[in-house]
């Protein structure tokens, strides 16, 4: 029970509300960020504090952390406005931000900090969100504190925005135009990442040290499409796009108003597999991570009911 008192950032979004669940289960006393308090409304009933701030102002931010005994950051955004080496969307939440918490974590004597990455994080990566995870990965490991950084494939599980987002295209479309059709992830299911998380959150042996986090199996996105169709019941044409038509696609939606489905930089992403290195680390204690096959059904066909869910994935985090 060394780190105690848990200061989250970017715990109202989809990882961090899972792994509020699985700190609160190990009786942690958990803070959380969030610009707006509704963003949270769903962990209020929970034994949490929610603290409406500005997390990129680093004397709220100081605030924040001030009292901590550790600081996880899960801030992360996957879209954002086109520049050389990354716009500035990727900029202040990738590289800005966890160089303010790294510097308001040493002023405020907080050693222990945990920082989510991206398999693929590179510098010098093909895309802007890969770079500029690189370069966030850069500031954490400089840093004198006591880090741990968590490299993830794309993360499943309810609510996601992989899955169910195929879904909803199966459901929606007869034929699917996808670009990177052959373009390679390895999907982790949301419950392992919160339970790696928080299994090398008092574990002397875990600083310093950069943890891939991966599922059992590899597959193309064209793969992921089709199974999370066959798993509703709809058969969709995929059409694998060229390149050029890919691009092309993307540009358009993201001329769209809203988010777009799918960016260019998206697609420059995709040029590197999502894909492990190895088999995980024996110190995260998750001896075999838990397929799509066996969990997106319990949502994507909403056979079972939220609470079921809930039950089994307390059940998991012990």
């Amino acid at each position: 029970m060394r780190h105690q008192h848990v200061a989250l950032i970017g715990g109202s979004g989809f990882i961090g509300s899972h792994l509020v669940n699985a700190l609160v289960d190990l009786g942690k006393t958990v803070r959380i960020a969030t610009r707006r308090r509704v963003n949270a409304a769903h962990l209020t009933l929970l034994p949490v504090d929610v603290i409406e701030t500005d997390v990129h102002d680093p004397v709220k931010l100081a605030a924040f952390i001030d009292q901590s005994d550790a600081v996880i950051n899960l801030v992360g955004v996957l879209q954002g406005r086109r520049d050389d080496p990354y716009g500035p969307e990727f900029a202040k939440a990738h590289v800005e931000l966890p160089r303010k918490i790294a510097a308001a974590c040493e002023a405020k004597g907080v050693r222990r900090l945990l920082h989510m990455s991206a398999i693929g994080a590179d510098p010098h990566g093909p895309s802007m969100y890969l770079r500029s995870k690189g370069d966030g990965e850069k500031i954490v490991r400089e840093s004198g504190l006591d880090w741990t950084i968590f490299r993830s494939s794309v993360v499943f599980g309810p609510e996601d925005n992989l899955l169910n987002q195929f879904a909803f295209l199966e459901r929606v479309f007869p034929v699917i135009p996808l670009a990177c059709a052959d373009a390679e992830f390895q999907p982790v299911f949301v419950g392992d990442v919160a339970k790696a998380i928080v299994n090398v959150l008092d574990l002397d042996a875990a600083n310093r040290q950069v943890y891939e986090l991966a599922g059992p199996s590899v597959y193309t996105l064209a793969e992921l499409v089709r199974f999370s169709g066959a798993t509703i019941g709809k058969h969709s044409r995929i059409i694998k796009l060229p390149e050029s038509l890919g691009r092309l696609q993307a540009m358009t939606m993201e001329m769209a108003p809203g988010q777009p489905i799918i960016s260019r930089d998206n697609l420059d992403s995709m040029k590197t597999p999502s894909v492990a290195s190895g088999p995980l680390s024996p110190e995260l204690g998750i001896d075999e991570p838990a397929s799509i096959e066996t969990i997106a059904p319990l949502y994507l066909t909403g056979n079972s009911s939220r609470s079921r869910f809930n039950a089994f994935r307390a059940t998991a985090h012990r």
